[in-house]
Formats: structure tokens, sequence, C-alpha cells
């Protein structure tokens, strides 16, 4: 079974246009969970964005972890309604067997997302 641990991001809010242009350094995931809202991980020490109007905050509200692609297509297969993604890597987020996930889908492997308060529930959905 999955080991899920809180995971730190850097959540930022700004316009389209600056999120558009921003790059992130290497080695990050930007989870663009809205035209205006990216989620960064691990978290940025600096984060620049053109835009002097943006929020940046530490976000430690998401539980989650990296689950082998075989397990996770499994499970997604079996509890998604919505279809996955097919190229990689790809960002996507809906419900999945009641929970309102956010997935980073990578070759070998997927990031799970999950609020906190839906933390305990997380690792029960994620059994092959």
């Amino acid at each position: 079974m999955p080991v899920f641990e809180r995971v730190h991001t850097t959540r930022i809010v700004a316009t389209p246009a600056a999120l558009d242009a921003a790059r992130w350094p290497a080695g990050h995931i930007a989870l663009r969970t809205a035209a205006d809202e990216v989620l960064i991980t691990p978290p940025l020490a600096e984060p620049k964005v053109a835009d002097e109007h943006a929020i940046v905050l530490a976000d430690s509200s998401f539980f989650g972890g990296w689950i082998a692609a075989a397990l996770a297509l499994t499970v997604l297969e079996r509890e998604c309604e919505w279809e996955l993604p097919r190229a990689r890597p790809a960002f996507a987020q809906g419900m999945v067997a009641g929970l309102p996930l956010k997935l980073w889908f990578e070759s070998e492997r997927v990031l799970v997302l999950v609020a906190g308060p839906f933390a305990h529930e997380l690792a029960e959905r994620f059994v092959a």
C-alpha cells in the first residue's frame, strides 16, 4: 500500500499571462490548478512571477505521494469516470473514488495529491 505524507508546495495566484510566462527551476513540478493559480512542489525559496499583485504562499494543505504508474493506472481505470490524459508528463484533477484529486502523470509514476481533510481516505482508495 502506498505511503502518503504531507506535501509542501508554493501556491501562486497571479494573472494568467504572468503564470504562462513564468519558468520554474528544474526538478520542480508546476500544477496549473486554475488559469490564475499554480501549485509548485517542492516549494520555491524565491518564486518570481511578473505580476506585482501576485499572491505567493507556502501551502502544506495537501497530502499525497508517488505511486508506481502500474498501480495508479489500475486504480484510476477502475475508479475514475473521466478520461485520463494519454501524454506524459501531464496534470489532471477531478473526482476519483469520491475524492477530489490532483494527479501528475509521468511515464513510470504518478503523483497523487488530496486536500488534508481527505488524507485518511486516500490510502484506502489506492489499493489494487
